[in-house]
């Protein structure tokens, strides 16, 4: 019975041991079709039956939890208690009238809660939203066809398609392998790549020694393959001893971290303030009942609660998120939110060249052979365009000479080639795999060459590349023709490669006449041709093949030194990539930000060199640094090449690896690029690893913390700039609530300590503070939620891109922000202070209104200052009236917040509840006006700081 039609829930049982079963009892047992795949119907009825391929997640916090948990604050319990002990004075002193103090202290609490648990939950839900953002896909075959899926939809019964630097997504029976090597440390612990073959593993085989089985959360090394799936989620190997659980994006980040340690000063810092409040208020007022003293409790506990921004950090969660999915939208996908604080300070972009600097349609367009130079014209990747024999071709018997062999070199690369390459209907084309590789197949396109190279040679074997070898060999039957020096029947081996390389393994070259020796004059003539095509900025490769009878049946692995020897060249291309338009732009913003742009690539010296001088990315004209220059220098020689060059060559991965090393040491926040297997090293070591996410593997998209969806270094642009935006916003976030929270705790403070001069006294039944418990509160429920988010999405008051990189050590909150926290929080006290003194009767401007009036003037005072002050805290220098207009959803929460204190004092029953009373419309201007004073004083501040600076820069 398979899989396919037995009523079992797991798929435990019927692939126990696949190991040791043929291919075809594997098949049959999970109900597989090794041609077409699983129908696409029959995949989503598998998923709902087995459950998506995901290990089991930690167990959710539930909803209700969440929201308890709010009330679990240290603070927040000081509040529940201190309305038990409310309810028990006014039961106490006679239970006359509703208790309305611990009414509206109790409805505050739960808005509080409400909100806290909205923020959390909004925080939690952006998360997962990135986490499903940066998954890994697989090939699989369904419907007959090859097709590229999310890892999570695979399901027991899938072909699986592997090939290099893919991550494989479940585990599986192989049943085809060529070169097939698979990285099995994260599950075996062994630290070279295993060699696959689909032969049956005899006896109780531990999983290292199952050489047939590929295992999820493993890599592909190098080679492909093909299996059909066996388990799949916990099921799988690695579900079964959960030893792939990341926990990362669970960790704090160190501005997080920051927050934190900044949260518990300031309790420590209001707890002394609010307790001095109280000692102040219980020593000037007539505190002679157990409800004066429960009301002056209130106070300093509310003073509390109001001053520790709890919030932050579901806040900054939300902030950071939001960033996040503004960059997956613009193709830059952060797996990590840790990666934004990082972005923001990176100070040196290692970027490839092919697809990311230039536009990734490598085209050949020019063919060296040994009798002269061809042409081929048409751009990118449309297959139109023709083979034109060079000017120096002699006469017309040497132009078909150069003809003849410029197709040979077109045929044989195309057969050393895994790309795909598709002409459709309405002259549209389907391109797929490596971009040089389809170079190939689309200049065979335009010389006619492809329907009788498809009818002459079959693969039989192949040796993958690897970019130590630097080469790709296959091993082809047939040649009926003779072409290529074989007989019918015969084996030939093609081989394609780095000309350095490949020539060094050359014996002989291929004219169209015949075979002649490869002198050293012709070695030497060889290489000047490289050199020339590679003064032209373009990239390449050369070609060559030999037959291989002498070969055939021995185990390929064993040979590969005498296949890839004693080759006859057949000649070199040059591909032309050019740089993509944006990215001069965007370098330009880079240096002008701070940043140094490092190209690397395993491209000639001549041709990184040219492309560079396109790009400004250095003005000497010299030749880039090569990977052979790396490899001789000693470190101290490695970290002046890395401090002065910007343009390496012929680099190799553990190449990338050292350089990231050599400029982190120099204190560079550094971020690298890759695509390959051999990449991830040097990702993981970056401090922001960026993957390729259309060329790149899965397995350095595994090892990245960001993936570049459209492969382009402008993005990377993009993403720094999203990075150094998003931390500014952190800060006017910051900026606004810490300088609101100390002009409540000051307005307290000041206007109880000095209570006399204020004309601040007791009245019966009234204590002598300037803000009553439930007005406190209302405060900080109106004005750090709304508000705060909104700067959080604040649109930038000035070009990110015009300062240099911060530090990650430096402090969220800096001296300069403190100083503009602590002149905005003194100057909303002490305007809201003169609110209550022309009021009241008996301070120093002579007022001859009652305490009640008094409070509401404060009060309103207060809320109005600090919408103002959402305004100038977008920035500690830039005026607040620049771009003044383009946050909508700041004036949107600036209008409710007026609107809510509207209503609390004219409201009835909000009036009741607040101690507030009506105010005049005078009354309401002078509150607006003396509200205006702080902006104004902010903006005279910004305006000292800008003159300050200029006199600096001299």
């Amino acid at each position: 019975m398979s899989l396919a039609d037995s009523g079992e829930g797991s798929p435990a049982a019927a692939f126990d041991r696949a190991w040791a079963r043929t291919d075809g009892e594997v098949a049959a047992a999970v109900g597989a079709d090794v041609s077409l795949g699983l129908t696409t119907a029959e995949a989503v009825a598998r998923r709902r039956r087995f459950g998506a391929n995901e290990l089991e997640a930690a167990e959710t916090v539930p909803l209700w939890r969440r929201a308890a948990r709010q009330f679990t604050d240290p603070l927040v319990v000081l509040l529940l208690v201190a309305i038990v002990i409310s309810l028990v004075a006014w039961v106490t002193e006679g239970s006359d009238g509703a208790p309305l103090e611990a009414i509206v202290i109790a409805v505050i609490v739960v808005a509080n809660a409400v909100i806290g648990t909205w923020q959390e939950d909004r925080a939690i839900k952006a998360v997962a939203a990135l986490r499903r953002l940066a998954g890994t896909q697989s090939t699989v075959v369904r419907d007959g066809r090859s097709q590229s899926i999310m890892s999570v939809e695979l399901v027991p019964g899938d072909l699986l398609v592997l090939a290099q630097g893919d991550a494989v997504g479940a585990d599986c029976r192989l049943i085809e392998c060529a070169g097939l090597a698979v990285a099995e440390a994260a599950l075996t612990g062994e630290s070279t790549p295993v060699t696959k073959r689909p032969d049956v593993v005899s006896g109780e085989a531990p999983v290292a020694d199952r050489t047939n089985m590929a295992y999820r959360g493993t890599a592909v090394a190098a080679g492909r393959g093909v299996g059909v799936v066996v388990a799949t989620g916990m099921n799988s190997e690695i579900g079964r001893i959960a030893r792939l659980i990341d926990d990362a994006d669970q960790d704090d980040t160190p501005l997080q971290r920051q927050i934190a340690w900044l949260g518990r000063m300031l309790g420590i810092i209001v707890v002394v303030l609010s307790a001095v409040v109280v000692a102040t208020i219980m020593a000037t007022s007539d505190v002679s009942t157990f409800g004066d003293f429960v009301d002056a409790a209130l106070v300093g506990v509310s003073l509390a609660v109001a001053a520790v921004p709890e919030g932050l950090p579901a806040i900054l969660t939300i902030v950071l998120a939001m960033g996040v999915q503004r960059m997956a939208a613009d193709h830059a996908i952060v797996k990590r939110l840790s990666s934004v604080e990082t972005l923001g300070s990176a100070s040196v972009i290692c970027t490839d060249k092919t697809g990311t600097l230039t536009r990734n349609e490598m085209t050949i367009v020019a063919v060296v052979v040994p009798t002269g130079r061809a042409e081929v014209t048409g751009v990118g990747h449309r297959p139109a365009g023709e083979l034109v024999v060079h000017d120096g071709a002699p006469d017309a018997a040497g132009a078909a000479d150069v003809d003849t062999e410029a197709r040979r070199v077109v045929t044989a690369g195309s057969i050393a080639n895994d790309a795909s390459f598709d002409v459709l209907e309405d002259d549209d084309w389907e391109v797929g795999g490596d971009p040089t590789e389809v170079a190939f197949l689309v200049a065979e396109e335009k010389l006619g060459l492809r329907p009788a190279r498809r009818d002459r040679f079959r693969r039989v074997d192949e040796i993958p590349f690897d970019s130590d070898r630097k080469l790709m060999t296959t091993i082809n039957e047939g040649d009926p023709d003779g072409a290529f020096g074989g007989l019918v029947g015969d084996h030939v081996a093609f081989t394609k490669g780095a000309p350095d390389v490949l020539l060094e393994r050359c014996a002989s070259e291929r004219t169209a006449t015949g075979v002649r020796p490869l002198t050293d004059a012709r070695r030497r003539h060889w290489s000047a041709e490289v050199e020339a095509l590679a003064d032209r900025a373009l990239r390449t490769l050369a070609v060559a093949y030999r037959p291989i009878d002498d070969l055939v049946g021995e185990v390929i692995d064993e040979v590969v030194e005498d296949v890839e020897s004693d080759l006859v060249l057949l000649g070199i291309v040059g591909l032309t990539d050019p740089p993509r338009v944006e990215v001069a732009d965007a370098i330009h913003s880079a240096h002008r930000g701070g940043v140094r742009v490092i190209m690397i690539t395993g491209d000639h010296p001549r041709t990184a060199a040219r492309i560079a001088e396109q790009l400004d990315l250095t003005d000497d004209g010299g030749l880039a640094v090569t990977g052979r220059d790396l490899s001789a220098a000693d470190d101290d020689e490695l970290d002046e090449l890395a401090r002065r060059s910007n343009v390496f060559a012929r680099v190799d991965p553990e190449h990338k690896l050292r350089l990231v090393r050599a400029l982190q040491g120099s204190g560079q926040i550094t971020a690298m690029t890759g695509d390959g297997v051999n990449d991830a090293p040097a990702l993981r070591q970056a401090d922001i690893g960026v993957a390729m996410g259309m060329s790149g593997t899965e397995v350095s998209k595994e090892a990245a913390d960001m993936i570049l969806a459209d492969d382009n270094f402008a993005t990377i642009l993009r993403a720094v700039r999203e990075g150094r935006e998003i931390f500014a916003d952190i800060r006017k976030f910051l900026r606004y609530l810490l300088a609101s929270n100390a002009g409540e705790v000051l307005v307290v403070f000041l206007g109880v300590v000095f209570a006399a001069q204020f004309g601040l006294s007791a009245e019966a039944g009234e204590l002598a503070v300037p803000l009553l418990a439930t007005q406190i509160l209302w405060i900080n429920l109106v004005t750090d939620g709304a508000l705060a988010l909104a700067l959080g999405v604040d649109p930038p008051v000035e070009n990110v891109m015009d300062h240099q990189p911060r530090a990650l050590s430096e402090r969220v909150v800096d001296r300069a922000m403190a100083r503009t926290i602590v002149f905005v929080g003194l100057a909303t006290a002490v305007v809201s202070l003169i609110a209550f003194d022309i009021t009241a009767a008996g301070g120093m401007f002579g007022g001859s209104g009652d305490i009640a009036t008094a409070r509401t003037m404060t009060f309103t005072t207060l809320v109005l200052a600090q919408v103002g002050n959402a305004f100038t805290a977008r920035s500690d220098t830039v005026s607040a009236f620049v771009g003044a207009l383009e946050n909508r959803v700041l004036w949107a929460a600036a209008a409710v917040t007026v609107l809510a204190q509207v209503a609390v004092v004219h409201v009835p029953w909000l009036s009741t509840a607040f101690d507030t009373v009506s105010l005049t419309i005078r009354e309401w201007s002078l509150c607006a006006a003396l509200a205006g004073l702080v902006l104004v004083a902010a903006e005279l501040l910004k305006v000292a700081i800008r003159a300050r600076e200029r006199a600096r820069r001299g």
